[in-house]
């Protein structure tokens, strides 16, 4: 969930300025969060006080009516309406949104179903919910390899989108060009180009950086993208405390209580690159002093090993991103 705010605040600045560049500046004064945190949190809001998705969403949409980068234009209809009903959009606003249902069950059908009663209050086209699904299935697969071991779901990446294909039935393999500064606002052309860019990633950031260097829907694949990556990675407790200054307070309110209620979806992940070793040399004397000789050096060849196939995915990713 809070993967989808950054990824929103962070492609915010480029969502009307495109950019290629994929070492841009992270946040500046330029950024700011835009309508998909404010569906985010609208999500998070109806979970913790059991509301209706699309009473929440109205809600919380009319509080914040003029976000960077506004409304679509049915949603600006369906946000100001005394009487919002579904419009049988296939938008991509459907799959930016759904993050925190993912976090909120632990059951994949109610997942699905969850996901959704978020999409229906206003993309109720079979695309729109799809797409919402398909996200939610990615975070809850990855989750479930994360909940038992450590950072196991990013050795399991394939598994994950492979998953998500099966069940979309979405097309991944598509050339670069045929997306690269697209702005599709559709479901079906944003979803598989997440999935792609995570297949091709290797961290937290890095995800981000590819989303939003694509010079696409920036703030809105950044936010489907981040909401992904943060359940595979985790995120870096850096940028997990600037992206703070760029919340409101009751927008801060409702993550902290939604933290509280579900702290295992808020649990750091240290070493989100796998750059130099899991543990230091004085904590390998520790285990020394407290396990043994023969403990420790078991321990360490089990890392060892281990760090040796995380950069071999490594590899083999960047090989990808290099002939896409």
């Amino acid at each position: 969930m809070l993967g989808a705010i950054i990824g929103d605040i962070v492609g915010s600045r480029w969502e009307f300025d495109p950019t290629n560049d994929y070492n841009f500046e992270l946040l500046s004064k330029e950024n700011s969060f835009t309508d998909d945190t404010i569906c985010t949190i609208a999500v998070a809001d109806a979970l913790l006080h059991n509301r209706d998705f699309g009473e929440s969403i109205h809600d919380w949409c009319n509080r914040y009516p003029h976000p960077k980068g506004g409304y679509g234009g049915r949603f600006v209809e369906w946000i100001f309406s005394d009487n919002p009903t579904p419009y049988n959009s296939y938008g991509n606003g459907a799959a930016m949104r759904v993050s925190p249902v993912a976090h909120w069950y632990e059951d994949e059908f109610q997942v699905l179903d969850a996901a959704a009663a978020t999409a229906i209050p206003t993309h109720n086209h079979d695309e729109g919910v799809k797409g919402a699904q398909t996200v939610a299935l990615a975070i809850f697969k990855a989750m479930e390899f994360n909940r038992y071991h450590y950072q196991e779901a990013a050795l399991h990446i394939d598994e994950i989108i492979k998953e998500c294909v099966d069940f979309s039935g979405y097309d991944i393999d598509m050339p670069k060009s045929s997306v690269l500064n697209k702005f599709d606002e559709t479901c079906q052309g944003t979803v598989p180009v997440a999935l792609k860019i995570i297949s091709m990633s290797t961290c937290f950031e890095d995800a981000i950086r590819l989303s939003v260097s694509l010079g696409a829907d920036a703030d809105t694949l950044g936010a489907i993208v981040g909401s992904i990556a943060e359940s595979i990675w985790g995120i870096p407790l850096s940028i997990r405390s600037d992206i703070r200054d760029y919340l409101p307070e009751e927008l801060e309110i409702v993550l902290m209580q939604f933290h509280s209620a579900r702290p295992r979806s808020f649990k750091p992940l240290i070493d989100t690159t796998y750059a130099g070793d899991d543990f230091s040399d004085v904590s390998w004397d520790v285990l020394c002093d407290l396990d043994g000789k023969d403990a420790c050096d078991a321990l360490k060849m089990d890392a060892q090993n281990e760090k040796a196939l995380k950069r071999q995915l490594m590899v083999k990713r960047a090989k990808a991103r290099e002939e896409w």
